[in-house]
């Protein structure tokens, strides 16, 4: 999870350390979300991550 806005982490980088750390993972790219998308946009983010959860 990563927001394309994100100034302190730009989520080019984030998916290069990630397919290096977690090469089966996946990155979900949110277009505009910022860096503290967790509390900005909390309720998309909070119903991505029980989403997944439950799958």
């Amino acid at each position: 999870m990563q927001g394309d806005d994100d100034q302190v982490v730009p989520y080019k980088n984030a998916a290069i350390l990630q397919d290096k750390l977690l090469p089966n993972s996946q990155l979900k790219i949110y277009p505009g979300f910022p860096h503290g998308m967790h509390t900005s946009h909390a309720d998309t983010i909070n119903a991505d991550l029980l989403a997944f959860i439950r799958a």
